[in-house]
């Protein structure tokens, strides 16, 4: 892929993945409004446990999977892709159906995972799904590493649309919050189930085949069970800090009913909003990590040196243009979306914790690529200690505060470990640290005009319009700054549309 095909095919993946996390975010608003703050806890409750189950099924599979197809393709040796596919095919089988099995039909051994006993009944109903995921996301690799993103995307674009169409089909009909939650999960399983039978289908068509595994299970377990591990974990923690922060929050003086509401308002309403550049940080991964993959292999290392700091430069990009709006517009936003003013104050005062955290996305992302997934396994649990110490020890001090700067120091650190070890282990220089600097200096001014012209506007105007305005001149006005800054280039649109 040359320069301008990796700007342009970048630019269509993230069209469609931005259109998929809309629809996924207007269905959020949705649920939030029809099941209220009880069902979604029920909800979010089994689907943060089922989420750990999804994520050691087969997490570690698609990137491992593309990674090796990448290689086999640069030595030409189709036989051993179709043999990676096997081998990832018969892992996620093998581990998706007992799970299913052990706790389908002995679930009566884990009622002590909730204190809710509907939260089970929910995530019986999510069981099923769990070997659709898995194989999914093996097929799902496999598009990734011979770089098939539009398949890819336009199959989970349809799982996104299923989901949400079925889901508010389902939940017009429910009797109570908990039938609501039930129905909801429901719509999940019937996703899922869509999304592996396209994918399968696209597999066959395009003359998909499953050879002897063998040679491959080794070499494919060495490399996805270190991610596989990491991202396991990183669903344990999030489930462990959905248990341990009502406890803390209780203890720092509020009640239970209290301590819902405030988690409700930052893990449900907050955290989405400001989960948005990892979007299009996710994106530009997805497009980035086989081209990075196949530099490494091929022993091209001026072209990865390049590829690195362009995803680099682009995450930062991405991130000093959404920060000051919303910083600006926080408040703006959770009340018109939610109805919540403390939603909005939160991802007013957290914006800037989006800097170290897709940095930490991007540069995990890199890594992997280059079968550092042992080194970043490491990393993330250093980041993830640090969340529990601020999740233990702050509430006391900021409330549900707690968690989301928990966050933001665990994606310090391990973007700080991640940036040193880019610095160690490539053969070429990366240079960053001077566009970093001016990205990040840029937010301060642009975050200041983005209040006062915010302010200006809501005296003049209604709510909604003066969001809308203030949103479209900062963002205008970030971009010609940039621009004058030298951070971003006008050629940069020509790259976008795939002209030279």
């Amino acid at each position: 892929m040359n320069r301008s095909n990796i700007y342009k095919t970048a630019t269509y993946v993230t069209a469609v993945s931005v259109a998929e996390k809309f629809f996924g975010f207007v269905y959020r608003i949705v649920l939030s409004r029809t099941l209220g703050p009880e069902g979604m806890g029920i909800y979010q409750t089994a689907l943060s446990v089922f989420a750990v189950l999804a994520t050691a099924a087969a997490s570690g599979i698609p990137l491992t999977v593309s990674r090796l197809i990448t290689k086999y393709r640069a030595k030409n040796a189709p036989n051993a892709q179709h043999s990676v596919v096997t081998a990832a095919l018969l892992c996620a089988v093998g581990f998706s159906v007992p799970v299913f099995c052990l706790l389908f039909f002995g679930h009566s051994l884990f009622d002590f995972l909730f204190t809710d006993e509907r939260c089970m009944s929910v995530l019986l109903i999510l069981l099923p799904s769990l070997t659709f995921n898995s194989v999914y996301s093996v097929l799902r690799g496999a598009m990734w590493g011979n770089k098939k993103f539009l398949p890819y995307c336009a199959i989970d674009l349809a799982e996104e649309l299923c989901m949400i169409g079925a889901g508010v089909l389902l939940v017009t009909h429910m009797t109570d919050v908990f039938d609501g939650a039930r129905r909801v999960a429901l719509a999940i399983v019937l996703s899922y189930l869509l999304s592996f039978a396209l994918a399968a289908a696209y597999f066959l068509i395009k003359g998909g085949k499953l050879k002897d595994p063998r040679g491959q299970l080794r070499p494919l377990l060495r490399s996805a069970l270190p991610l596989t591990g990491m991202r396991t974990s990183n669903a344990l923690v999030s489930t462990l800090i959905s248990l341990l922060l009502p406890a803390r929050l209780i203890a720092a003086g509020m009640n239970a009913s209290e301590s819902m509401r405030e988690i409700g308002t930052a893990m449900g309403m907050s955290m989405p909003v400001l989960g948005i550049p990892a979007t299009l940080i996710g994106s530009l991964a997805l497009v980035l990590v086989p081209e990075l993959a196949e530099n490494y292999y091929r022993g091209e290392h001026g072209k990865l040196r390049a590829n690195i700091e362009k995803a680099l430069k682009a995450t930062l990009l991405i991130v000093c243009l959404l920060v000051p709006v919303l910083f600006g517009l926080g408040v703006d936003i959770g009340i018109l979306l939610f109805g919540n003013r403390k939603s909005g104050e939160i991802i007013r005062n957290c914006c800037i914790l989006l800097l170290p955290m897709g940095l930490s996305m991007i540069t995990t992302g890199i890594l992997n690529s280059l079968g550092y997934e042992k080194k970043t396994f490491l990393y993330y649990f250093a980041g993830a200690a640090v969340t529990l110490l601020c999740v233990w020890f702050l509430p006391q001090f900021c409330g549900i505060y707690a968690v989301v700067i928990g966050m933001g120091a665990s994606a310090c650190v391990t973007a700080a470990l991640n940036l040193r070890l880019i610095a160690k282990t490539g053969k070429e220089k990366v240079r960053y640290k001077k566009y970093m600097l001016l990205a990040t200096a840029s937010m301060a001014p642009a975050a200041l005009f983005a209040v006062l012209l915010r302010n200006t506007l809501a005296a003049l105007l209604p709510s909604l319009p003066a969001a809308l305005l203030c949103g479209a001149v900062v963002l205008a006005a970030e971009v010609l700054f940039l621009l004058v800054l030298g951070l971003a280039r006008t050629n940069w649109l020509k790259l976008l549309t795939g002209h030279s």
